[in-house]
């Protein structure tokens, strides 16, 4: 999958895999339709950061919730 044209499929892909990772139970949250497609970008970033990084610690996905829902609509 090519990531690097935004849009609302490839925005969806990144949300779900974030969900995966970061473990997310409230799924809500991670709704397509509640972000805006301008903040692809940062959310593309967040992914990338997520991925490279592999484990993550209960403080470190706390943070990228906060930061997540400081981007939503």
């Amino acid at each position: 999958m090519n990531l690097d044209q935004p849009s609302t499929e490839n925005m969806k892909y990144i949300l779900d895999t974030l969900s995966e990772e970061l473990q997310i139970v409230n799924r809500s949250i991670m709704e397509v339709e509640d972000y805006n497609l301008d903040k692809y970008e940062d959310l593309k970033m967040m992914y990338e950061m997520v991925k490279s990084k592999g484990q993550l610690s209960a403080f470190e996905k706390q943070a990228f919730i906060q930061e997540l829902s400081s981007i939503r609509k």
